[in-house]
């Protein structure tokens, strides 16, 4: 009977010793409108708007027009990667 109730306890001490795994990485807000202003110029193109991970929280970055470069296919929004690091982001 001693046997069991000492067991019993150390269960619910121990018990409170286990770490809870961390927190996964918080949702992307949804995006927001910005409407697209005429380009200035015929060699820009529109870069939109995106959430950017400071290490803390979401940032807004509002969008703008960029110079095209020959490399520019397509524009990525930033994402988390599988490996649990922030990506910005970026063009393809």
């Amino acid at each position: 009977m001693r046997v069991t109730i000492m067991a019993a306890g150390l269960v619910l001490v121990l018990g409170g010793c286990v770490a809870a795994p961390p927190p996964g990485p918080p949702p992307i807000p949804a995006a927001r409108y910005e409407p697209v202003p005429p380009p200035p110029g015929p060699r820009l193109v529109w870069q939109p708007g995106g959430w950017h991970w400071n290490g803390g929280a979401y940032v807004w970055i509002g969008g703008h027009y960029v110079q095209r470069l020959a490399a520019y296919h397509h524009w990525v929004p930033g994402h988390w990667a599988p490996n649990g690091a922030w990506v910005p982001a970026h063009w393809v």
